[in-house]
């Protein structure tokens, strides 16, 4: 009998004890919630659910690759990644294009690392440093496609603003209905001009910002003519025609000049992977003979002067049928 009064006695306690860490936590969840009420920081929730919301200006995260996007700072590498992402069209970040590099990089190591022999796996690190450019050069080509489709809209364009401008509209309204008659890029590019200047930025930086956004040399000139008409005064839609006619007659130009100089491009390309298709060749069918050039001093300084003569020559190639109109 004593022993279960003891026991009683021990859960009467604890259920005491129990109700006054219960009750004194709901009395303090009370206050605190008075407080913040009476402090204001009844606004964090707010805040965290306004924070998932999305932002009218889009902003770097800084939150991910924090180490890499330290040292893109420092060299100075970070703005001229971000303009070539924008440029491109794509919805990357600079941490994320660099993240990419790597991966390729690791993931090419290790096949080169796997498949070559143990003498020469000391030499994976050649091609996977070539592969991890890959995206980048995925991101230049896609910059140069987009730039090349917008140089073909862009004629049109003008002509359509001068069009515009006749019929009575303004030069902004202008812009405006460029985005509702054309495709992408160029609608989305004249589109983001006229929210600028839409939402208070002047005229001329909104321009100048699109000049910087497209660095083409006829949307400089659109730019120029403009901006000049606007201090001067003038005809700006007569300005815009002659424009659009001065920008048609070059790209025919150009595209005449390509047609002829195409056969010294194909033969720069060709005398390039020549080389580099002979030697993977015989590297498959005899390995003995082409491992002489990585494990023998002499055949690693030969091979070393041949690629950078390789690529001097090719250079060399590009800059005599690259011809600027």
């Amino acid at each position: 009998m004593p022993g279960y009064a003891i026991m009683a006695a021990v859960i009467w306690i604890a259920a005491l004890g129990i109700w006054w860490v219960v009750s004194r936590a709901f009395r303090h969840a009370d206050v605190d919630k008075i407080k913040s009420r009476l402090t204001g920081g009844g606004r964090i929730k707010l805040d965290k659910a306004e924070a998932k919301r999305p932002a009218l200006i889009r902003r770097e995260d800084v939150s991910t690759g924090r180490i890499v996007l330290r040292l893109l700072t420092r060299y100075r590498l970070t703005d001229r990644l971000r303009e070539m992402l924008e440029q491109a069209g794509l919805q990357w970040n600079v941490a994320r294009l660099i993240h990419g590099c790597l991966a390729v990089f690791l993931a090419v190591f290790a096949a080169a690392w796997a498949g070559l022999p143990g003498d020469l796996r000391s030499f994976a690190v050649f091609p996977a440093g070539a592969a991890a450019f890959l995206p980048i050069a995925y991101v230049a080509r896609r910059r140069t496609h987009r730039l090349r489709k917008f140089e073909e809209q862009f004629p049109e364009s003008l002509e359509f603003v001068a069009r515009s401008m006749r019929a009575g509209h303004a030069f902004t309204v202008s812009l405006e209905m460029i985005h509702r008659e054309f495709q992408e890029p160029l609608a989305g590019e004249y589109r983001r001009t006229f929210e600028e200047h839409n939402l208070g930025l002047p005229l001329e930086m909104a321009l100048l910002k699109f000049a910087k956004r497209v660095p083409l040399l006829d949307v400089h000139f659109f730019v120029s003519a403009v901006l000049l008409q606007k201090r001067t005064g003038g005809n700006l839609a007569e300005i815009l025609d002659k424009l659009a006619y001065v920008i048609r007659e070059r790209f025919k130009l150009r595209g005449k000049i390509r047609a002829i100089s195409a056969h010294g491009r194909m033969t720069g390309t060709a005398l390039t992977m020549i080389p580099i298709g002979v030697g993977g060749m015989l590297f498959w069918v005899n390995p003995d003979y082409v491992r002489f050039f990585f494990t023998d001093p002499t055949g690693q300084i030969m091979i070393g002067a041949a690629v950078l003569l390789q690529m001097i020559g090719y250079a060399v190639i590009r800059k005599i049928v690259s011809i600027e109109v």
